[in-house]
């Protein structure tokens, strides 16, 4: 298990554990972000990142992505 932000670019990802608090956990839900969801990496910019979620795409801080494992 690797944080999202180690993927490699474009190549689709299965989610494997999203840690946090419990508001943080609920918020990455919100976007889409659920255990065993897809993601993919589009592009990614002094840590932060535009993924590719459920036909959307998302940026994620640092902070955030450094809590959804792949």
């Amino acid at each position: 298990m690797m944080p999202i932000s180690l993927a490699e670019r474009g190549s689709p990802q299965i989610i494997r554990r999203i840690s946090g608090k419990p508001e943080v956990k609920k918020h990455l839900e919100d976007l889409g972000f659920n255990v065993g969801g897809e993601v993919t990496v589009v592009n990614a910019f002094d840590g932060n990142l535009i993924v590719k979620v459920k036909e959307s795409r998302v940026a994620l801080s640092s902070e955030l992505a450094g809590r959804i494992m792949i």
